[in-house]
């Protein structure tokens, strides 16, 4: 149940960021060209909730494995080895997002230290970017759980969402769906042809 909260209240704050960025932008867009006028702030606000849906995004999709990811040679190996070059992937994803986490908070902490503000609004730029930690420490926490399940043998990998199959399907339910109508068109001509004679 609080499981269910959490991804709840998660996907909610991605929609509302989603919602209030085309709102805004489109909001900018009318004013510009239809009034002449503008919102200053608007370029910068759109482009800080853009790095906050991204980067907050970039751990919910690994929460729900939706990333687009390559695992046909993977698949192929024995369920060992699947689950070895999974943990060596997890373990590579967690040096990078580590790295990048790092980075980010020396960044921040230099321009806390500065003290800069935002150009168009009155805000520090640390407190505004704070997602970059944020993010990259959710993606952490994200890479651990799914590793604990691989090694609990929950998970043999990280589920990504299978285009090709997908296509495949969907291909598929096309041709049944054609062969169906073609089946039903042809019994109706059969229909016809019965009923003039």
């Amino acid at each position: 149940m609080v499981r269910n909260l959490i991804t709840q209240l998660e996907e909610a704050f991605l929609s509302l960021l989603l919602v209030a960025m085309t709102l805004l932008v489109f909001a900018e867009v009318v004013m510009r060209f239809g009034f002449n006028s503008g919102i200053h702030w608007a370029q910068e606000l759109t482009l800080l909730m853009a790095a906050w849906f991204v980067l907050y995004g970039a751990s919910y999709g690994v929460k729900v494995g939706t990333h687009i990811g390559v695992d046909v040679f993977v698949k192929l190996l024995p369920a060992k080895a699947h689950r070895f070059f999974t943990l060596l992937a997890i373990v590579l994803c967690l040096i990078y997002s580590g790295l990048f986490l790092y980075g980010s908070w020396i960044y921040l902490s230099k321009m806390k230290m500065i003290g800069i503000e935002l150009e168009d609004i009155p805000m520090p730029k640390w407190m505004a970017m704070s997602i970059l930690v944020i993010g990259f420490a959710l993606l952490i926490v994200r890479f651990l759980q799914l590793g604990w399940k691989v090694i609990t043998k929950e998970a043999d990998g990280f589920h990504f969402s299978d285009e090709a199959e997908e296509s495949m399907e969907l291909a598929r339910e096309l041709q049944e769906l054609e062969s169906k109508e073609q089946t039903g068109d042809a019994g109706t001509d059969a229909n016809n042809k019965e009923g003039r004679s």
